[in-house]
């Protein structure tokens, strides 16, 4: 017997299959673009809470407990180991700190202040400003320090000497 070719409608239907799967596709992959955002969400939720800090201050450690949470962001006075002074983190000049906390606490139903002093600036500068803060009617003031730090009764060696 003889091979011979087919000729007719099965060949035409090997051209189609051919030619559809030439076509280009039409579908579109979402999995890298899901990857992709999932990572960014993640390192936005890794980052955000770095970027609340503020102004690097080295503070001072101490025994006492964190104070207890507050409905209103407290209102913050930073004094830097380069002897500027910051509202929240906006640097101001001393003669203006009293003047720039009365406008900014007329605002606010809360006049408590914390006061976050740098461990290497001088005890006269520290109370300096804290003696304007009262002379501006703020009486209510918060030293912020770092847990964990001494307690009175400690040892000698890690402690108070």
């Amino acid at each position: 017997m003889a091979i011979g070719t087919q000729s007719g409608g099965s060949g035409q239907r090997k051209r189609r299959r051919r030619s559809g799967a030439m076509a280009p596709m039409s579908e579109i992959n979402v999995t890298p673009f899901v990857d992709v955002m999932l990572v960014l969400l993640i390192i936005f939720m890794v980052a955000a809470p770095l970027m609340t800090t503020g102004v690097p201050v080295d503070l001072p450690e101490t025994a006492a407990p964190p104070l207890p949470a507050e409905e209103e962001t407290p209102l913050t006075v930073t004094l830097a180991a380069d002897g500027r002074i910051l509202i929240q983190e906006t640097e101001v000049a001393p003669d203006t700190l009293v003047a720039r906390l009365d406008s900014i606490a007329a605002e606010r139903r809360n006049r408590q202040i914390y006061l976050r002093a740098d461990g290497g600036i001088a005890y006269a500068q520290v109370m300096q400003v804290m003696g304007a803060l009262t002379a501006g009617g703020f009486s209510s003031i918060g030293l912020v320090t770092e847990p964990g730090g001494p307690a009175l009764d400690a040892e000698i060696d890690g402690g108070i000497e």
